[in-house]
């Protein structure tokens, strides 16, 4: 396999500077890259905000909560099965 010669943050630093105006063949002969290379990095990298601190942060809060209202669905799921349980026990004596 091939060693590439940017990383995903360099690639987002050279994304970055796109986005702040610089003209497309400046970039490319600056970092000595190909129009495609370019072009491909932009489809696969631009929109690509997990390297956002607040997105992270976000993304772990959600995570936390969705974790705890599994928990606290999981938990009561349990309780309802016991009381089912109890109930089918009840009505086999009954009968």
């Amino acid at each position: 396999m091939r060693n590439k010669r940017f990383s995903k943050n360099q690639i987002k630093i050279i994304l970055n500077e796109y986005e702040a105006g610089k003209p497309i063949p400046e970039i490319i002969e600056k970092y000595q890259i190909s129009q495609a290379t370019f072009y491909n990095w932009k489809a696969k990298y631009q929109n690509d905000s997990i390297n956002d601190p607040e997105e992270i942060k976000k993304l772990k809060e959600d995570n936390e909560r969705l974790r705890r209202m599994f928990v606290d669905i999981s938990l009561e799921n349990q309780k309802l099965k016991t009381l089912l349980e109890k109930y089918e026990e009840s009505i086999k004596k009954a009968l």
